[in-house]
């Protein structure tokens, strides 16, 4: 069976209200500032940022944008924008599953949210990422998850079988979405519990 992994919140550490507490410090000061300004920064993924991991925008002309539309300065929304592949950073259990699902034989590949930008610095930044065989970046296929297309993209690129691949998300409805692609999936909590889940399906 292939196992395709998500990236951010699986791979990779992301988490939004520390990121906006670290850069705006002067917006974000307690747990209601910080869920109010990741909704307008972020619009959960959609507007602007959606347009930003579909690879539509660059980095200058979205800060514009969110500036324009939140009330943040541009240089506030560009420090942000620039502050987020050092948030980007490996969660060890997570890199140590991917080694024994590969030291097992198992065939690996990635489907990211993931602006151009971004994608440049992780392949350049972590050799683990090696491990894959191929994979799809939003930015690249022009297409972002949840929507069908970028899971049947994803498949006739890399020539995965539905019913025997298994995707690993820790967004929900990623997950309901692969399903209704026919795919296999886990829901993501943290490693030991997805290791528990590939245990289940004879992965590991």
């Amino acid at each position: 069976m292939n196992v395709v992994f998500d990236f951010g919140g699986v791979l990779f550490n992301w988490h939004p209200p520390t990121l906006l507490a670290r850069h705006l410090p002067q917006r974000v000061h307690d747990e209601a500032t910080a869920r109010r300004w990741v909704a307008d920064f972020f619009q959960g993924y959609s507007g602007d940022w959606g347009d930003f991991d579909r690879g539509t925008v660059e980095p200058g002309p979205l800060a514009e944008r969110i500036a324009a539309r939140t009330g943040l300065a541009v240089d506030e929304a560009r420090r942000v924008i620039d502050a987020v592949p050092a948030e980007l950073t490996p969660i060890p259990d997570t890199v140590e599953l991917l080694h024994a699902l590969h030291a097992a034989g198992r065939p690996l590949y990635f489907l990211s949210n993931m602006p151009e930008p971004y994608a440049r610095h992780l392949e350049a930044t972590h050799g683990f990422l090696a491990l894959f065989r191929g994979g799809v970046f939003s930015a690249r296929a022009g297409l972002c998850k949840p929507e069908a297309e970028i899971f049947s993209h994803c498949a006739h690129a890399h020539g995965l079988e539905p019913a025997r691949t298994l995707f690993i998300d820790d967004v929900v409805h990623n997950v309901e979405a692969a399903r209704r692609a026919g795919w296999q999936a886990i829901h993501f909590v943290d490693a030991d519990q997805c290791a528990r889940e590939l245990r289940g399906f004879g992965l590991l």
